[in-house]
């Protein structure tokens, strides 16, 4: 039976500039960055307080060569916090493109986007 999730597979076209944006922008930390040699490198991330769910961030190219009936979409990321506001200010000045907080009947939530127009939400859970 599954217990939990435990790795959240994002495909980007530039690594590099994706752990600058999860690090620099978004507070995250790199838990491992691996290489097997041969081109293919996968980087985990996340969260810097005891997240038990990493992201690996995947060469979205070069996994489309060598699986091409894999989907490669960015998957629909919903994350926590307990101070919306804050975050929602600290992206903006961080020139993160952010939308607007909204109530919704689970709580606030606003989106983001990443440097490769992937959008992901937020929502307060106090």
């Amino acid at each position: 039976m599954i217990s939990k999730v435990g790795q959240i597979m994002l495909y980007v076209s530039n690594q590099d500039e994706a752990v600058t944006f999860w690090t620099e922008k978004v507070g995250f930390s790199v838990i491992s960055d691996e290489n097997n040699g041969q081109g293919m490198r996968w980087i985990e991330i996340a969260p810097r307080q005891g997240a038990e769910t990493s992201i690996v961030l995947h060469n979205k190219e070069l996994v489309a060569k060598m699986q091409p009936e894999l989907h490669l979409g960015t998957p629909s990321l919903l994350f926590f916090t307990e101070h919306l506001d804050e975050l929602h200010s600290d992206l903006s000045n961080k020139n993160v493109k952010v939308g607007e907080i909204v109530q919704m009947p689970s709580g606030r939530v606003f989106n983001f986007a990443d440097h490769e127009e992937n959008y992901f939400a937020v929502i307060e859970k106090k």
